[in-house]
């Protein structure tokens, strides 16, 4: 058996006993029951995942997988390739929107050169675990080999559990590669049959023509390599990322070591997905930060019986997102830990049974 199948199988579904005490405990809270709507509801999962009753989030990370893509040459992108190395100065600058909003909830961003065309000096706030210098044009060949997709996953996987040792109680993803929509997308129509029409979007902003380009470039790709849906490996060696493929093993990793994981948008959840479909149980240890504007986001959190926090017509992707939504799951977990009780604040119950 190979680490990553390994990691797989220790993963378990939530405690359904945890979540009958941790609602005993939520229908003694001064409130009419269900007032607080989904809101308690992160708290309840946040709870039952950590199997306690008394829940702390008092470390958060957003970890950024930054990546290159061969297919970025086919024009399916409207901003060159040497913008994902320029991003990644940025985050280690500390000058981007995640940066901004990492530091507005209180969270710690993490930068990981999964596969950037270009060689790094060592910086603060930086983890250099390069598969290669972008993976291959997926419209004329795999986009990768068997071995770099299970490097990729491996490298998530890891840095989950040393996320988990650290004492992380709380990850987000993130994510930066020009062109990165468009394996997204081809990863969400192998999975799901959809034709790329119906999930692929303008990602950085193309225009008509640009959209026209990349469906049929997907569409070239899918029909040339006829990527196995039920086998993710397969679908990730034919027309993944691997940056997708890092948050795939993140989730795994996460899910085996029940840490919640807060997904960012379309290609974050793309790389979810390949998790997913590894093995359905870590669906239970996600939350779905936001819907994005790309069409087929919402395709492939219905796949994953997921429900998007936020819809703020958010496209941004590096883990925006996943910042904000943070900041609800801990509000979710403080109100089941530090609202009083009924008896506590000596308040009459409701009178109906």
């Amino acid at each position: 058996m190979d680490y990553v199948q390994s990691v797989l199988q220790e993963i378990k579904p939530i405690d359904e006993h945890y979540l009958n005490r941790v609602q005993l405990h939520i229908d003694t809270l001064t409130m009419p029951q269900g007032s607080l709507g989904r809101l308690i509801e992160l708290g309840k999962r946040y709870a039952a995942i950590k199997r306690t009753l008394q829940p702390r989030i008092e470390k958060k990370k957003i970890i950024i997988f930054a990546a290159d893509h061969g297919v970025a040459q086919e024009g399916v992108s409207a901003y060159p390739r040497e913008v994902t190395k320029q991003m990644v100065v940025n985050f280690l600058q500390g000058g981007a929107g995640i940066n901004v909003l990492a530091r507005h909830v209180g969270a710690e961003v993490g930068v990981v050169d999964i596969g950037v065309d270009c060689d790094f000096s060592d910086s603060a706030g930086l983890i250099k675990k390069k598969v290669a210098r972008g993976t291959r044009n997926m419209a004329q060949e795999h986009a990768m080999t068997r071995r770099q997709a299970h490097k990729a996953l491996q490298t998530g996987i890891e840095l989950a559990r040393e996320a988990a040792q650290s004492g992380i109680d709380l990850i987000g993803t993130g994510e930066m590669g020009i062109g990165n929509t468009t394996p997204s997308s081809a990863i969400v129509a192998a999975f799901t049959g959809l034709p790329p029409c119906r999930v692929t979007g303008r990602g950085t902003g193309v225009d008509d023509k640009g959209l026209q380009i990349k469906t049929e470039i997907i569409e070239k790709a899918l029909l040339r390599h006829k990527p196995d849906k039920n086998d993710p490996m397969d679908v990730l060696v034919k027309v993944g990322g691997f940056e997708i493929a890092a948050i795939a093993g993140l989730v795994i990793g996460a899910a085996a070591e029940n840490v919640p994981v807060v997904i960012d948008g379309f290609i974050s959840t793309a790389g979810a997905l390949v998790a997913y479909e590894m093995n359905n149980t870590v669906a239970d240890y996600l939350f779905a930060s936001h819907q994005s504007v790309e069409k087929g986001h919402r395709v492939t959190l219905d796949r994953m019986g997921l429900q998007p926090l936020l819809d703020l017509d958010l496209r941004l992707g590096e883990g925006t997102g996943a910042a904000l939504a943070v900041s609800l799951v801990e509000a979710g977990v403080k109100l089941i830990t530090e609202m009083a009780t009924f008896e506590e604040a000596g308040v009459s119950e409701s009178r109906q049974e």
